[in-house]
């Protein structure tokens, strides 16, 4: 029920929780346009009946439920006070943390409206900020320490976050650059037998981080930054016989990389910089018979002082919600049938599925 005039008394076993919504909010930030918010809650709680009236919100029902929702509103009030609006999207995030934190399988301290409410980067009138309690917890680890893996399916802003940090590293000074790469695997990093100039020839395997930065930079400003030497993007290749110090270093793909590169790529560390290494162990393209860096460097540096491994599921993909599902649908084909993304493992070569 959404917008009744009157609350059900509470039968035996039942519990009863009122919430006033602040004059200076409209009941529409809280309700969403046509109710689209209401109807989330009420679909989440369907133990829990909910009742508008005015500004009071009432929820009749199951002690749990009703406790629930009492906390969800709570929660949806810090997030409004702070100018943020609430979606269906955070909305159901917001709920599947509380769930979480009921059931104890959140192991921290952390509320949905601090997971929401952390901006990372404003740029050209949009702000980034984590989404989900794992994301929060990836860009607080970028802070925490030196060298920080993300390791993910696809869709979870591992780099997109990572370069919201990089660039927030830049502006507040923290570092004097930026360098980003990716191991152009199709090509064997053989890039002189692409046709075209050098830039030609390695934008295929960079754009997706130049489109990251369009959003977060004036995109007139990248190419000054970029002849300037403060923004690189090169292939991993490129980065052979380099100590990369001041910077803020984000090698994406990594699943791509071979033993041998992901152990040239750790030792380009220099004084006052910053790692940040992305992947999906999932979806590796490297020929049959290459074993993946990201997959061998877990058990090499699982457990070093400073390095840390932030691994993201299906549960924090932010593109359609179809996408999250899909990748529940490859792990659980793959645990099935003994596969690698539903092919055959060792079977696949250069022509498996792509990446990202």
């Amino acid at each position: 029920m959404t917008q009744t005039p009157t609350a059900h008394t509470p039968a035996q076993g039942e519990a009863r929780a009122q919430f006033t919504v602040p004059a200076q909010h409209p009941m529409v930030t809280v309700l969403g346009s046509g109710d689209s918010l209401l109807r989330v809650i009420e679909t989440a709680f369907p133990a829990a009946d909910i009742h508008v009236r005015g500004n009071e919100i009432s929820a009749v029902g199951d002690p749990r439920e009703v406790a629930m929702v009492q906390r969800l509103f709570d929660e949806m009030m810090l997030v409004l006070r702070t100018g943020q609006p609430m979606t269906e999207d955070a909305v159901e995030r917001s709920i599947a943390m509380l769930r979480a934190s009921e059931n104890g399988t959140n192991d921290g301290q952390e509320t949905p409206a601090e997971v929401l409410t952390q901006n990372i980067l404003s740029s050209r009138g949009r702000t980034i900020r984590p989404k989900t309690l794992n994301q929060k917890r990836y860009v607080d680890a970028i802070d925490k320490h030196t060298i920080v893996f993300g390791i993910g399916p696809a869709g979870t802003g591992k780099t997109y976050l990572a370069m919201a940090k990089a660039v927030q590293a830049l502006q507040s000074k923290q570092v004097n650059r930026i360098i980003l790469t990716r191991p152009a695997v199709e090509a064997g990093e053989r890039l002189g037998f692409l046709p075209g100039t050098l830039y030609e020839k390695i934008d295929p395997y960079l754009r997706p981080l130049y489109d990251a930065l369009h959003d977060m930079l004036d995109p007139d400003s990248i190419p000054k930054l970029m002849a300037a030497g403060t923004i690189e993007v090169a292939p991993l290749a490129y980065m052979r016989g380099r100590t990369l110090n001041d910077a803020f270093i984000i090698l994406d793909e990594a699943q791509n990389t071979s033993p041998e590169q992901m152990k040239m790529f750790l030792t380009r560390l220099g004084f006052d910089s910053k790692i940040v290494i992305t992947g999906d162990v999932t979806q590796v393209d490297l020929p049959s018979g290459t074993r993946s860096g990201l997959r061998q460097v877990q058990d090499i540096l699982e457990g070093v002082e400073d390095v840390h491994f932030s691994r993201l599921s299906s549960q924090d993909v932010v593109r359609h919600k179809l996408v999250g599902r899909i990748v529940d649908a490859y792990e659980k084909y793959d645990d099935t049938h003994g596969t690698e993304n539903g092919t055959h493992k060792g079977g696949r070569g250069k022509s498996g599925p792509k990446g990202k």
